[in-house]
């Protein structure tokens, strides 16, 4: 059974914090709050579905220092960013740092709401894909030299004799390697391979 999405809050004035998480748990949500963004960090869930939101302006460590932490650890929950009257020049940063979204001070309850029921939506997708990816990852393991060199030519759009060329080997040669590539991957098509190519990064999008 799946656990439930968790909203986790982070807001070092209590009465902000206790009042976003008694609203958040009437809309049905579960909440779990933390009072810095450094305890946050201590705690940070390995993985499971959920969002993230949190104040701008902290001690110790501000909203937009913990999403740079959260940027490079590979973290993937959505993260709103809660912003006071004035505070755009941060909300930009922290849109540019990964934040899903930016709330300006005073909101009302439907805003903020509304704001993460769609991050938890977000959430689900990501959790998705990274779940995907995994298996993608998982698969890519099982290849051979050979075969990961095949698939690689396939991915870069090239036809069997060009990859048997660069290899050294015949075109049949390629063709035996190309169908245990797709029999390990477990693709049904060319496109299988260049979409779990692009979700493994082993290619960019906007690569060729």
């Amino acid at each position: 059974m799946r656990a439930s999405p968790v909203v986790h809050v982070i807001d070092d004035d209590e009465v902000v914090r206790d009042s976003l998480s008694f609203l958040l748990e009437t809309a049905g949500l579960e909440v779990r709050a933390y009072d810095s963004a450094t305890v946050f960090l201590h705690t940070l869930p390995a993985g499971g579905e959920g969002c993230v939101v949190t104040d701008v302006r902290m001690p110790t460590m501000t909203g937009t220092e913990m999403l740079a932490r959260l940027k490079n650890s590979g973290f993937v929950m959505p993260v709103i960013v809660i912003t006071g009257h004035g505070d755009v020049p941060l909300a930009v940063e922290a849109m540019k740092l990964g934040a899903f979204d930016f709330i300006e001070k005073p909101f009302d309850d439907a805003t903020i709401v509304a704001s993460v029921e769609a991050a938890l939506r977000e959430g689900a997708r990501r959790a998705r894909n990274e779940a995907g990816k995994a298996g993608v990852v998982a698969r890519l393991s099982t290849l051979s030299q050979r075969e990961r060199q095949v698939l690689d030519g396939l991915v870069a759009g090239l036809p069997n004799k060009t990859i048997a060329y660069d290899l050294g080997i015949s075109p049949r040669t390629v063709e035996v390697y190309r169908a245990n590539v797709m029999t390990k991957m477990e693709a049904g098509s060319l496109s299988d391979i260049v979409r779990m190519a692009l979700l493994a990064g082993v290619v960019s999008a906007s690569d060729g």
